[in-house]
C-alpha cells in the first residue's frame, strides 16, 4: 500500500459508505472536503466502495458525478453493479409471487398501504400507486400506475411500503410480525420501509464485492446512518454512525462521527490518513 512519505499507513483496505443521509448531504451533493478525503484514501492504497439501498438507475447519477469507476453495491445488496462498466456483475430478485402474499399478509392486519416496486435491472423504473409519496428524490426513474397489477410485469428488488398513520418503526415492526418469514422488512430512510428477498442485506453484497477486490472484513470500515446498515457494521472491522443516525444503528456503531452535512465521512477518514488507526486525537 503505497502512502506520502512521513505519512502513517490507511488502516484499511475498503471504505464502505451508504449514501443518503451519510456520504450524500440533504441536498443530494458530495461536498468537495469529502471527495478530497476519498481521492486521499485511494491515494492510500484503500478500495471506495459506495453501499445504498438505491438501485442501479437511482445511484448510476450520483456515481457519474463523483467520477466512480468502481463495485456498487446497490438495491440493499441485490444488485452488484460495475460502474466503468456500466453493468450489473450479480443482481438478486424478489419472488413476485412470495411478494403478492407478503403484501396481502400485512394489509390483512394493517389496513391499505401505499406501495411501490423497484423494477429490476439497469434501467429498471419504481412504479407506485397513487397513494405512494416519493418524497424529494427526482422522479426520471419512477411512474403512477393505476392499475397495481403492472407492478409485477417484470423482475422486482424489492417492495416499498407506506402506512397512512404507522411510523416508520412501527410500520417495520408490525410488518415483520405480519409476513413471518416470507420476506425480510428493512427501514431504509424516512418513508422508505422495504420487503426484499430473505437473507438480503448490504453486507451480502458488500461481502461479494471485496470477494472480488480481494479484501477482508477484516480490512474495512464502514459509514451509515439506519437500520439497513447494521449488518453492513457487523461484517465490517470497523462501523462509522453519522451523528443523527437511526438508535438503533448508534447502539452497534464503535463510533460516530459529525452529520452528513458536517462532512462526518471526511472527518473520520482525514483522522486516519493524519494517524494510522481509528484512536485519532
Amino acid at each position: 500500500m503505497s502512502t506520502e512519505r512521513g505519512a502513517a499507513p490507511f488502516p484499511y483496505r475498503l471504505v464502505a459508505t451508504d449514501l443518503d443521509g451519510t456520504l450524500l448531504r440533504e441536498d443530494g451533493t458530495v461536498s468537495a472536503r469529502t471527495r478530497t478525503a476519498l481521492a486521499a484514501v485511494a491515494g492510500a492504497g484503500a478500495a471506495h466502495v459506495v453501499v445504498t439501498g438505491r438501485s442501479v438507475p437511482w445511484t448510476r447519477d450520483i456515481l457519474d458525478d463523483l467520477g466512480y469507476e468502481g463495485l456498487a453495491v446497490c438495491g440493499q445488496g441485490s444488485q452488484l453493479y460495475h460502474a466503468g462498466e456500466r453493468r450489473l456483475l450479480t443482481s438478486l430478485t424478489l419472488d413476485r409471487s412470495v411478494a403478492r402474499l407478503a403484501i396481502a399478509k400485512v394489509e390483512a392486519d394493517l389496513g391499505p398501504l401505499a406501495l411501490a416496486v423497484s423494477q429490476d435491472g439497469t434501467d429498471g423504473t419504481v412504479l407506485m400507486d397513487e397513494r405512494y409519496v416519493l418524497g424529494g428524490r427526482k422522479t426520471d426513474h419512477a411512474a403512477v400506475v393505476d392499475d397495481t397489477a403492472r407492478f409485477w410485469d417484470a423482475p422486482v428488488n424489492k417492495v416499498y411500503l407506506q402506512h397512512p398513520r404507522l411510523t416508520d418503526d412501527e410500520l417495520t415492526r408490525e410488518a415483520r410480525g405480519a409476513v413471518g418469514g416470507l420476506t425480510d422488512v428493512v427501514m431504509a430512510g424516512p418513508g422508505v420501509v422495504e420487503l426484499v428477498p430473505v437473507g438480503l442485506t448490504k453486507a451480502r453484497g458488500l461481502s461479494l464485492a471485496a470477494r472480488r477486490l480481494g479484501v477482508r472484513a477484516d480490512e474495512a470500515i464502514a459509514f451509515g446512518d439506519m437500520p439497513n446498515d447494521i449488518p453492513m457494521f457487523a461484517w465490517a472491522r470497523h462501523g462509522v454512525a453519522m451523528a443523527g443516525a437511526h438508535e438503533e444503528l448508534r447502539a452497534v456503531a464503535d463510533e460516530i462521527t459529525a452529520s452528513n452535512d458536517e462532512d462526518g465521512v471526511a472527518v473520520v477518514l482525514e483522522r486516519l490518513l493524519a494517524h494510522g488507526g481509528v484512536a485519532g486525537a
